[in-house]
């Protein structure tokens, strides 16, 4: 045969080979997330810099959304495949009807701190002035008002602005628009920093609610279990690399990188996360406390239906 027909059978051949093999095809996850990040968010950061996400062909869309209802809002609509988002909105969305079930915890022990302008030194100090929360049902009112009922100060006893971003939220504190905020790190030490008051850390108050998870749009999840499980295995990976001790500086490098934050407020997170262990690895929807996080919001008033943690999470989806 001549050396021109060999060469234009074996293109051929390649032709049909490569038709007949395609390349395994990446998937992509559309996150929706409060803000424009967070250190919450911490080992999925860790994943996709240190490129294990390309690995797994695996990518990530974030879209910045204004608050965790907001969140709940798009994922219930199908705009988001998974929302980023405190798990008492995810449980009210999905008591609601909406096709939305927790994936995983994101964080147990709650990480956040009451923070306070210079002249508020104590909780007493709060009577009659404005106080910043996440929202009217967001989880932050649940832990600012344990707070506050411990330190002798009661609801209607202070007033409520909302802004569901820790951003905004230290924004407004460092105007002067209010007299005290709750934040989660960094910006709790940013706070600090600048020489406004802590009030105290809400996992020192409220035990057994956790904080944050991963939810996702049942719909979309049901075709895209691959998907799903390759981000639940990278988180974990995160996880484990974050805890190791000699990652510390390339995690601090890894998260002022990915939200712009302030390296020395950024080690002082890392070093308060380690503290408060509050990444766990498995994030197991089932052991985390959440059956209490959905008695509290059934006992005011904000779940109607069962309280049967089947109807808020489907462990088929990851397992």
């Amino acid at each position: 045969m001549p050396i021109f027909n060999r060469l234009a059978l074996a293109a051929m051949l390649s032709a049909i080979v490569a038709t007949a093999v395609p390349a395994l095809a990446q998937d992509k996850i559309v996150i929706g997330d409060v803000g424009s990040g967070s250190s919450t968010h911490w080992p999925l950061y860790i994943a996709i810099e240190k490129g294990w996400a390309a690995e797994a062909k695996v990518s990530f869309e974030t879209i910045s959304i204004p608050s965790s209802a907001a969140v709940m809002q798009q994922l219930a609509a199908g705009a988001v495949n998974v929302g980023t988002t405190g798990l008492a909105d995810a449980l009210r969305g999905a008591d609601k009807g909406a096709p939305a079930r927790v994936l995983r915890i994101e964080i147990g022990p709650s990480p956040y701190e009451v923070l306070s302008a210079p002249t508020v030194k104590t909780w007493a100090d709060l009577r009659g002035k404005t106080v910043m929360i996440g929202g009217v049902k967001d989880i932050t009112r649940i832990y600012f008002e344990d707070m506050a009922k411990a330190n002798g100060l009661k609801p209607g006893e202070y007033d409520y602005i909302y802004a569901g971003a820790t951003a905004a939220r230290f924004a407004a504190l460092a105007s002067g628009s209010i007299a005290a905020t709750i934040l989660a790190p960094p910006f709790n030490f940013k706070a600090l920093g600048a020489g406004y008051n802590s009030l105290g850390t809400s996992a020192t108050y409220t035990k057994d609610v956790p904080f944050t998870g991963y939810t996702v749009n049942v719909n979309w999840a049901q075709k895209n279990k691959s998907a799903i499980r390759k981000m639940m295995d990278l988180y974990a990976r995160g996880i484990d690399w974050f805890y190791d001790s000699k990652n510390k500086d390339e995690a601090v490098a890894i998260l002022v990188k990915s939200i712009k934050t302030d390296p020395k407020d950024t080690a002082d997170t890392y070093d308060f996360f380690v503290k408060l262990k509050v990444f766990d690895r498995d994030g197991d929807v089932e052991k985390s406390g959440i059956e209490h996080l959905i008695k509290i919001l059934k006992d005011q008033g904000e779940i109607e239906g069962s309280t049967d943690i089947s109807r808020f999470y489907d462990a088929s989806l990851t397992k």
